[in-house]
């Protein structure tokens, strides 16, 4: 085997041409996994709120700094996260953010106090923020073009599975007696022996590899993802190679984009990458407030209006269901319509799903109104994870991911703190209506996204 026949517009070429096989299936559970992990966290957490609110006879303003807290760390973690997979690889970091998050969240069961809680939520958004950006690089890198989006909004999907469970537990488990709440986050702890299974059960980036120069490595990953592809045999018996997909469009690999981290960061703002940079950090900071805000709040905004814990919570796990059905509408649409038109229409949805929430009345108008939210809002999730790995090249497509999920987590910070004055200024109504706008915001800065529907990744 020659030097050039591994380089990485080879090893791009035959990832892409692949039909989707066994290793990619095993790489797209194994991730998703971990996605639902830490979903099942990040749900937890709204259950938890409500609970603690009363058992600790907790401000809002405390309850807020509890959630906040969380996303202080996403926002540090996605940072980091992405620009050391782009120097140690993809699969490392992600292993390692599965165990930071998971231990931290099983110490939280132990949390006497208030102190003590915001640093453990602090640590488990250091594992949460680093891992989500990096777990979609990953995903992508391994994907053929064809199906790309459709693969990372498939992954995006494990989201809803995992806030499903978060919504079974804080249904079953949270109200069931003055400790459930510790009984939930125990069960967080799952995701830090999950960390074992993805540092030695899941192949690296071949894709790094390649621009690392560890051909050899590369080589070995893809040719058994080649061999994990079940081709029909034809009449006469003989096995017919693998087709090459015509749709993709491979070119020389260039020079690396960015070799060093303090590069990797200034380039993205380089001339070439300013608009889709500011575009995505326009969208990933709107849509973060508005889910956020409003996702986290839910249980404890029912609560208000005077339904009681167990309700409420049975409303949320009613609501959370709608989220599957708004993936599997993305990921058809995606590869569709493409990435910016999909994410415009499922955030204009959103937008308009929030006003109609804000304003429902009775039981009916809640759930119906409250689906529709999520449908939409979980739907343009999916896309917006699908378009941001696409946008930059190999050597800072990690780096770019991850600070784009770190200006998002920026609003995951301000939207709790700012949903207490929201609702006192104006109730649910004004809430939402200002969650709305942050959803039209985020329609417009689509157009400035690249959509690279069907194309090869940027292996510079």
């Amino acid at each position: 085997m020659t030097e050039a026949s591994t380089s990485p517009a080879t090893i791009s070429e035959r990832l892409d041409r692949l039909r989707f096989g066994r290793g990619h299936a095993r790489v797209l559970a194994g991730s998703g996994i971990g996605w639902a992990l830490d979903a099942m966290d990040v749900g937890l957490i709204s259950f938890v709120l409500a609970v603690l609110a009363q058992q600790w006879a907790l401000q809002p303003g405390e309850t807020a700094w509890i959630a906040s807290a969380g996303f202080a760390g996403m926002a540090v973690g996605a940072s980091l996260g992405g620009l050391l997979a782009d120097r140690f690889g993809r699969r490392q970091v992600f292993a390692l953010t599965l165990l930071v998050y998971g231990v931290a969240t099983g110490s939280s069961a132990l949390a006497g106090g208030l102190a003590v809680l915001i640093v453990l939520r602090f640590l488990v958004g250091l594992g949460l923020g680093a891992e989500l950006p990096v777990a979609s690089t990953y995903v992508s890198e391994f994907a053929p073009a064809r199906i790309r989006g459709r693969l990372i909004v498939i992954l995006e999907a494990f989201w809803a599975v995992g806030w499903t469970a978060a919504a079974i537990i804080g249904y079953f488990v949270v109200p069931a007696s003055a400790d459930g709440w510790r009984w939930a986050f125990a069960l967080g702890a799952v995701p830090a022996v999950y960390a074992l299974v993805v540092r030695w059960g899941l192949p690296e980036s071949p894709r790094w590899l390649a621009r690392r120069g560890r051909h050899a490595e590369a080589e070995r990953i893809v040719a058994e993802l080649e061999g994990s592809i079940r081709v029909p045999a034809a009449r006469d018996g003989r096995v017919p190679a693998l087709p090459a997909t015509p749709d993709v469009h491979a070119s020389p690999v260039p020079a690396v984009a960015a070799p060093r981290a303090g590069e990797r960061v200034r380039a993205l703002w380089s001339p070439e990458f300013r608009v889709r940079t500011l575009s995505l950090w326009v969208v990933w900071f709107c849509v973060n407030f508005s889910y956020y805000g409003a996702f986290i709040w839910i249980p404890t905004i029912l609560v208000d209006a005077g339904y009681d814990l167990v309700r409420s919570f049975g409303f949320t796990l009613i609501i959370t269901l709608a989220q599957l059905p708004g993936y599997a509408v993305s990921a058809w649409l995606i590869e569709v319509w493409g990435r910016r038109i999909t994410l415009a229409a499922f955030l204009a949805g959103s937008a308009v799903a929030a006003i109609l929430f804000g304003t429902a009345t009775s039981e009916a108008m809640v759930i119906a109104t409250g689906m529709a939210l999520s449908f939409f809002n979980l739907g343009a999730w999916g896309a917006l994870y699908a378009v941001s790995p696409e946008t930059y090249p190999t050597s800072l497509r990690a780096t770019g991911s991850g600070w784009a999920a770190a200006v998002g987590r920026i609003a995951s910070i301000i939207a709790p703190l700012a949903v207490p004055p929201l609702l006192a200024a104006g109730g649910a109504p004004v809430l939402f209506v200002v969650f709305a706008a942050f959803f039209a915001v985020a329609v417009l800065a689509t157009w400035g996204l690249a959509d690279r529907r069907g194309r090869a990744l940027d292996d510079r």
